[in-house]
């Protein structure tokens, strides 16, 4: 893949601007170092007026207990349902009762009809905690510091009652091929071993 190999001057790297992935950890250029959490969202509006008080107080409390800045993303995407339809397409083919396939030929002619006047979006959110660290810092003590950070990060988003979860190594990745290849990212996929073969290409260039 383009996108995780391509190791020369002018490359994703020097664009994008990190350096590689290890271990949960975002690593960039100059002692820069950064954990990226996913959080879910909270319907505020559907929440009584006491609740909203308490969600305000609350979250204006934890933003003022932190010593570092934050990044928020959030990220709309529209669903791509083609592997979905095409799952729903071969059931139907197969289905040998005729009530059964009438009926799943019919939802996924639904589906298509829907999906052609309507764009159907997904919101994910992000949370981007920061670490800068001298140059020449050693990976494992700009790692534990990080760890810190991320835990009270995510014990202050759970008080307000909101799901989080670090995301990996290849999440994170995933995160940027799907950024900047999205259509390239519909047909190709990352996986563990693509994570493996990326970070192999890292320590030859860095060398």
């Amino acid at each position: 893949m383009q996108l995780l190999i391509n190791q020369k001057k002018g490359s994703y790297r020097q664009q994008i601007g990190f350096k590689e992935v290890r271990d949960e950890v975002l690593i960039l250029p100059r002692g820069n170092y950064r954990t990226i959490i996913e959080t879910s969202s909270i319907n505020f509006e559907l929440k009584s007026d006491a609740e909203q008080d308490a969600i305000i107080e609350n979250y204006q409390s934890f933003l003022n207990s932190l010593g570092w800045s934050l990044q928020i993303i959030i990220r709309t995407r529209e669903i791509d349902l083609d592997a979905y339809l095409s799952e729903i397409d071969m059931r139907a083919e197969k289905e040998e009762v005729a009530i059964y396939k009438k009926q799943l030929i019919s939802y996924a002619a639904f589906i298509r009809g829907l999906v052609s006047v309507n764009h159907i979006l997904s919101r994910s959110f992000y949370v981007v905690i920061p670490l800068n660290m001298p140059m020449k810092a050693d990976f494992d003590l700009a790692k534990e510091q990080l760890a810190l950070r991320t835990e009270i990060i995510v014990k202050g988003l759970q008080r307000l009652g909101m799901n989080v979860r670090v995301l990996s190594g290849l999440e994170i990745l995933n995160l940027y091929y799907t950024f900047y290849n999205p259509q390239q990212a519909k047909i190709q996929p990352l996986t563990s071993a693509a994570l493996k073969t990326a970070h192999m290409a890292w320590i030859k260039a860095d060398k």
